[in-house]
């Protein structure tokens, strides 16, 4: 058995008995609205994959989709990669779940298990997290890959609010066809 921490099944319920969220905060800057916006959205998506048996991780349950629990958490991983290391903070890392020759790989190829993506992904969110709270503003830039142009960290943070409000809704259906749980 992996040493990697799993997240614990009673955290997600096929009602949601319990939301262990934080709470959203009503009042306060720009950056702590933002980020407190983005870790409840990685809360949700941890949430929509916990208590799920490891081999229903990487099924395709809503066909002809090719989307699975495990290849989301895989691309969001990516996605924390690529916007906040790569794109503002200009490091030079390799893409985790893409190539050239095989783009769709975060969803394709399901080498590795579940709870290994889970840590990258993990990490990577911590990373970001890092990146974010050292930033002076959130008008500071990094470099658009495809454009060459400045994008803002603000933009970047709007963006993965977005892009996980987006999969977590394709979880909610993954979820519900692998076991019924629904939740917000």
């Amino acid at each position: 058995m992996s040493n990697v921490p799993q997240i614990p099944a009673a955290s997600y319920s096929p009602l949601w008995a319990e939301d262990t969220r934080p709470g959203l905060p009503l009042v306060g800057d720009e950056r702590e609205i933002l980020t407190a916006f983005l870790d409840w959205h990685r809360r949700t998506f941890e949430l929509k994959c916990a208590g799920v048996a490891a081999e229903r991780l990487s099924e395709r349950t809503v066909p002809p989709s090719r989307l699975t629990l495990h290849g989301l958490i895989r691309h969001l991983a990516g996605t924390e990669r690529w916007w906040f290391r790569m794109q503002f903070a200009g490091e030079d890392l390799p893409h985790l779940y893409y190539s050239d020759d095989d783009p769709d790989q975060d969803f394709e190829t399901l080498d590795g298990d579940f709870n290994e993506a889970l840590a990258v992904w993990r990490a990577e969110c911590e990373r970001s997290r890092e990146i974010v709270a050292a930033a002076a503003s959130l008008d500071e830039t990094g470099t658009h890959a495809a454009s060459g142009n400045p994008v803002a960290l603000r933009r970047i943070l709007v963006h993965a609010i977005a892009e996980y409000a987006r999969h977590n809704g394709h979880a909610d259906l993954l979820r519900e066809r692998i076991d019924g749980a629904t939740g917000m």
